[in-house]
């Protein structure tokens, strides 16, 4: 089944992405690459499509359910999207052709969006208060082609363990690794996502007695190994997800990213309408509330596409 369903959404992609990156024809089909539907990409990409169809003349654009950060590049860069979340580490990798990448892959950023949390979740009745327990456990580090599953191995690395060797490693998506903690087959998973995110506001309805880890000890190590792209946020566990407590986990920002061929006319429309229509898209997620044009502009080392920074321009 998840073989079909990859076919599936493949061709869907496939078909959603028409002449938007090139600029031309006499209408744009946008594809937007998102994640997993109990994610924030995909409730925050549906939201912008809707806003592009309708403020853009002669505009479609849909949301595509994907398996996030890396997966969205690639399809970018080989012409099956239009436009696509990503960390900005994932990002940072891509244009460096580094780690999952083994070339420079040729995308623009639009935009820095809002801040990705990093959420270590313990299945209820595990004995685990930090990364380094996690030694010996069954742990889903997030699905192939993630970036949850790029942080997750820096996590591990940064706390001693080893993800292919000292763990009983799955690669999950978001909705199986709830059910699955849910159903006790495994003990533990990661996702990183903006608060909150559904499916473990969901797991955390269900099951009030899982936990969610402080991983503030292995910040230090994380920005030594690989730059202060990541940084230390908090959680508000009560406010977020109706669970006790604050907590101190890793971040890292999101970038909306594009072909670099995209058109700076495209480019500029999409910047002015995610921008513009603000308030519509934090009815939809409350992470929207978060853009901000000064922010915006801050997607180094991604380069801004020329159609965005001539938005940003504009705005002063």
């Amino acid at each position: 089944m998840k073989r079909i369903f990859a076919i599936v959404a493949a061709a869907v992609l496939a078909a959603g992405c028409g002449s938007g990156g090139a600029g031309g024809g006499s209408g744009n089909r946008l594809s937007i690459a998102t994640g997993g539907t109990t994610g924030v990409y995909y409730v925050y990409g549906g939201g912008l499509a809707k806003q592009l169809s309708a403020s853009i003349p002669n505009t479609q654009a849909t949301a595509s359910v994907t398996s996030a950060s890396v997966e969205n590049i690639k399809l970018l860069a080989g012409g099956k999207a239009d436009i696509g979340f990503s960390q900005a580490d994932t990002a940072a990798d891509a244009v460096n052709g580094k780690d999952t990448f083994t070339a420079k892959q040729p995308i623009k950023a639009i935009a820095r969006i809002y801040d990705n949390y990093s959420h270590v979740v313990v299945a209820p009745g595990v004995n685990a208060s930090k990364l380094a327990d996690f030694k010996g456990k069954r742990v889903s580090l997030g699905p192939a082609n993630s970036g949850t599953q790029v942080v997750a191995r820096r996590m591990l690395q940064a706390a001693g363990v080893n993800p292919d060797a000292d763990i009983t490693k799955q690669q999950l998506s978001i909705n199986e690794a709830v059910q699955a903690a849910k159903d006790g087959t495994i003990d533990a998973f990661f996702w990183v996502g903006g608060l909150p995110t559904a499916g473990i506001t969901d797991l955390a309805t269900s099951k009030p007695d899982m936990k969610m880890l402080d991983t503030s000890d292995v910040l230090p190590t994380m920005q030594s190994t690989y730059g202060q792209q990541y940084v230390g946020l908090d959680i508000d566990l009560a406010a977020d997800y109706k669970l006790k407590g604050t907590i101190k986990t890793v971040g890292i920002a999101n970038v909306l990213l594009v072909p670099d061929k995209m058109s700076d006319q495209l480019a500029y429309d999409i910047t002015k309408t995610l921008f513009e229509k603000k308030a519509e898209l934090t009815a939809v997620h409350p992470e929207a509330k978060k853009l901000e044009v000064k922010l915006g502009q801050q997607v180094a080392p991604v380069a801004l596409h020329p159609g965005a920074a001539r938005y940003y321009q504009e705005k002063g």
